[in-house]
């Protein structure tokens, strides 16, 4: 198995209120070998925004240690790249200008020349070839969060968090997405940390799944997804497709109280 990129060991951690902690995650671990996509998903408010903060360094933990590619995360990492459900791109840069951006804030050994080609690069991958020099308001929804995409890789960074980036978009464009990020991951190597509440994205995007329990959290079950070779949305309608989200559905109503502690080991016989 690949070196680790991503570990998390025993990380606990609460926010500071006005009526007392609010704890988070308890004692949460977490492994992502380098070059592998994990999905993590739970239950709503149990912590998986906190836990993209902490990896990126945004936050340090009260308890625990977060490591990237062996060395323990202290403060923001410039070898981190970040994708949010809302683009947020500005209006008044071009979409070719918004992707390089990241280039003014990063140190990076690239020149002007290199730097403009591999964002042109980026953008005919993602199938914006044409439109660099579009302002934001005149991309749709799909087109603004490609563009998020190849600017939250620009800088060719070792590790890629996503938070929610599919969540805002209709479904057609969403599963569009997906396949867009399989050409990113096959074109651009990179260790992802993908955020979502989409169980089928969870399992069309991922090597493994890890579902976080109710807060505060931790890492409650780990789905290895094993699907060879370049995956396609049908895919998502195999037997051993349903069989995967029957698992991950029994999880999360597990994560959410709502089935007893005797059934946590999985879906009963014919729940497939």
């Amino acid at each position: 198995m690949s070196e680790n990129m991503i570990e998390l060991n025993a990380v606990t951690h609460a926010y500071r209120t006005k009526s007392g902690p609010l704890p988070v995650l308890d004692a949460f671990d977490l492994q992502v070998p380098e070059n592998s996509f994990c999905a993590v998903v739970g239950p709503s408010g149990c912590g998986k925004s906190t836990l993209t903060r902490l990896v990126s360094g945004l936050m340090k933990p009260d308890v625990g240690d977060v490591w990237l590619h062996g060395a323990k995360v202290t403060s923001p990492r410039p070898t981190v790249g970040m994708a949010f459900q809302n683009p947020v791109l500005l209006e008044w840069r071009t979409i070719l200008q918004n992707i390089m951006l990241p280039l003014e804030i990063v140190k990076s050994p690239m020149t002007k020349a290199q730097a403009h080609d591999r964002a042109m690069s980026l953008l005919d991958l993602v199938g914006l070839a044409g439109f660099e020099n579009k302002r934001p308001s005149e991309l749709s929804g799909g087109m603004r969060q490609r563009a998020s995409l190849c600017r939250s890789i620009i800088h060719k960074p070792d590790v890629l968090i996503l938070d929610e980036p599919f969540g805002a978009l209709d479904a057609f464009t969403r599963e569009d997405l997906w396949c867009t990020m399989h050409d990113l991951r096959r074109a651009e190597p990179f260790t992802c940390l993908l955020i979502t509440h989409d169980l089928r994205e969870s399992v069309f995007l991922a090597d493994q799944v890890v579902v976080m329990s109710g807060r505060p959290a931790r890492s409650q079950y780990v789905l290895d997804v094993d699907i060879p070779g370049v995956r396609t949305l049908e895919d998502l309608y195999t037997p051993q497709a349903a069989e995967m989200l029957a698992t991950l559905r029994h999880q999360i109503q597990v994560a959410q109280g709502r089935v007893p502690e005797e059934q946590e080991n999985g879906p009963q016989e014919g729940a497939v």
